[in-house]
């Protein structure tokens, strides 16, 4: 029965699609959808960046035959200049249906969902290109100055919800701006061959099931797409205790090596005010836990501000990078 649920989701979905006018441009791909909302957002701590040219992509529930699984959150080499929109649920018709993510030279709408990690759910505030160079933003990154020299500090303020969706009963109360709805008309390129093999494997893996792990999936994040079984694997944390923290970081909630805040919050498009899940799921928390190198947990990272610079891209406020080139 609930495959025929399902089948038949897809159908209303898919007969809803093709009544949307096609476009030279890329299009927003409408995948599986289903009749049950995702779980909320796992709390998972970010691996160290393996190095340059890597732009972290953030984990999410994904729908298999019968049940939800968790992919997780991973460090991806990205196309040089695009930037990573992530997918996600969005209620309409009656159903949840996943909307896929795609790379392209500006962040579109992605729900309205803080994935955390710079992702506070408008824009992205974890980075920006420069040429052919990424240049990171050591406040929701966990890099190392050993290995990466682009880097900045801009210290991101955002209230955080492990909602996982977008509309419907308890989903995030979002719209798409003006910003958002162009990118999502600009050329695009689809996930790559590794991330689509990372959801694969987390397909494959049984304790990735959302009626296994009970939403604290076994790997939340990994260092590199595919490497469920390598150095620097992430388990899924506890939520926070009501009341905690909701820097949406480690601050408040120690981490093995060292702590750190990192506050999120709109980068790469204007703000919107209708941010908030119209019913919360669960208690406001953080759900992204970063580590990076440096120690922190106030506000302020001392990050040199500046305006835009140039052929800059990753968001409308650019910050003046710290590191050497």
């Amino acid at each position: 029965m609930h495959k025929f649920r399902l089948f038949l989701c897809s159908t209303v979905v898919a007969l809803a699609v093709l009544a949307v006018p096609t476009s030279s441009h890329a299009q927003v791909a409408i995948g599986v959808s289903v009749a049950v909302a995702p779980p909320a957002l796992p709390v998972y701590t970010q691996p160290i960046c393996p190095g340059p040219g890597y732009v972290w992509t953030p984990g999410y529930w994904a729908h298999g035959d019968d049940d939800y699984y968790w992919v997780p959150g991973t460090w991806v080499v990205a196309p040089v200049g695009m930037l990573w929109t992530p997918g996600y649920w969005g209620w309409g018709a009656g159903v949840y249906a996943w909307h896929a993510g795609y790379w392209g030279p500006h962040v579109g709408f992605y729900g309205g969902i803080n994935y955390g990690f710079g992702y506070t759910g408008v824009g992205y505030a974890g980075g920006y290109w420069r040429g052919r160079d990424f240049y990171y933003n050591r406040t929701v990154n966990n890099v190392s100055v050993t290995n990466i020299h682009n880097t900045y500090n801009k210290t991101i303020i955002n209230s955080h919800t492990t909602v996982s969706y977008n509309g419907g009963h308890g989903g995030i109360n979002a719209h798409a701006t003006a910003a958002e709805n162009e990118a999502a008309r600009e050329r695009h390129v689809t996930a790559t061959k590794e991330q689509m093999q990372h959801e694969h494997a987390a397909r494959g893996n049984r304790d990735q099931l959302a009626s296994v792990n009970h939403g604290r999936p076994a790997f939340a994040s990994t260092p590199k797409a595919g490497e469920f079984n390598g150095h620097g694997a992430a388990v899924a944390r506890s939520n926070p205790p009501h009341g905690a923290s909701s820097s949406g970081s480690a601050a408040g909630h120690a981490h093995a090596d060292n702590a750190y805040s990192s506050h999120n919050n709109a980068h790469a498009a204007p703000s919107r005010e209708a941010h908030q899940p119209s019913h919360q799921q669960g208690n406001p928390q953080p759900h992204a836990v970063s580590t990076p190198h440096s120690v922190g947990g106030g506000s302020d990272h001392g990050g040199e501000r500046g305006g835009s610079h140039g052929n800059e891209r990753g968001g409308g406020h650019q910050e003046r990078p710290s590191g050497k080139r």
